[in-house]
This record gives structure tokens, sequence and C-alpha cells, in this order.
């Protein structure tokens, strides 16, 4: 009898700790985003202004970084901005570290799943035998050596809350199990660090 007013009492409580919880983290990754968006323009700028003013002047930064975000929304609607986007980002793509980081921050502002670099949300068998983890596919690679090749399937590991501190590993295809959630249900699943997580998991 104790032991089910204790789960009575406990179960709801879990429930709504776990449900603020998922409206939290989002909030708190995206105010540290714009944090560091605003430190980095912020930094970039204000020394340029204080330069030709004379004298610093609070929120100056803060302004020029909406200003820069419209004017870059208005470029990217005509073709001439789109064309400069388009030149920006293959440059950017060619340098290995940048088109790493560049995709995975493209892929989670792009969250409907239209994104390119994040395919499918899998489950592999890592970091030991027994022990599963959610990861998403970024490429498929083969692997040639002396005896034959082996197809490879990139996985890219995120670390909530951050999603741009996770780890790539390369998974033999066959070791790989497809998962039935979408893009955007599997970074919520992630970032929250399970908390919104579904009742079920279906495999493919």
């Amino acid at each position: 009898m104790n032991n089910d007013r204790r789960t009575s009492f406990w179960g709801p409580l879990r429930t709504t700790f776990g449900r603020g919880l998922a409206v939290i983290v989002p909030v708190v990754i995206t105010i540290w985003v714009l944090n560091s968006l605003f430190n980095a323009i912020d930094g970039i700028i204000s020394p340029i202004f204080d330069q030709f003013l004379h004298k610093h002047i609070p929120g100056l930064g803060f302004i020029s970084m909406i200003v820069l975000i419209f004017l870059v929304g208005i470029l990217s609607r005509n073709l001439i901005g789109r064309a400069m986007g388009s030149a920006f980002e293959r440059v950017i793509t060619s340098i290995p570290l940048a088109r790493t980081i560049y995709s995975t921050m493209k892929d989670l502002m792009q969250i409907g799943g239209k994104g390119k670099s994040f395919r499918q949300v899998v489950l592999i068998e890592y970091p030991r035998h027994g022990v599963m983890t959610i990861g998403f596919v970024t490429n498929e690679i083969t692997i040639e050596n002396r005896t034959g090749s082996d197809e490879m399937i990139s996985v890219y590991i995120p670390n909530p809350p951050n999603p741009t501190s996770g780890m790539l590993v390369l998974v033999p295809r066959k070791e790989i199990q497809v998962l039935d959630m979408s893009v955007e249900e599997g970074l919520k699943l992630v970032l929250s660090g399970g908390i919104v997580t579904p009742n079920r998991i279906s495999v493919k």
C-alpha cells in the first residue's frame, strides 16, 4: 500500500520535472548560442565604433548584430546574395574542421529535416559491447585494404547540451540499426539527455 502511494506521488513529480527540463534545455542552448554570437560580433565591431566615436556606447554591438542578421536575411532572398552565400559555403566546406562544424550547425538550424549532413538516426554499439548509443549518419565510406573493401558508415555522436562537441565514428554497415524516427526527433532525444524520449523506439 505504501509502495503504491510512493509510486503515485513520485511518478507525476518525475513527469513534471522532465517536462520542465525539456523546455529549459532548448532555451539555455539558444541563450548560450546568441550570447556567444553577441560577444563575437561585439568584440569585433565595438572597437571600431569606439575608435570613431572616441567613447564606448553599451549595446552598440547588440544593435550591430541585429542589423547584420537582417542584412544577411535580405541578401539571402535575392540572386546575388544566394550566389555570395554559395561561394562562401564552398570555401567553408573545403576546410576539414570548419566543414564539420558548419555542417553540424547548419543541420541544427535546419532542424525540420532538410539538412544535408544528418541523413538518418541510427543505433550503434558504442563505446563498448552491450552499450547502445544514438547517432546520426553523415556519410558512407568504402575502406579498401589488401583483403578487399569494407563498407563503413560515418556516424556523428553529439554530446548534450553542446552538439558541436561530439565525435565521429566509423561503423560497419551491418552493425548499424536505423531507427524509425526523423532527424528532428533524434536531435530532441539526444539534446535533452534522453528526457524527451518516446515510450517505444522502433528499428526500420
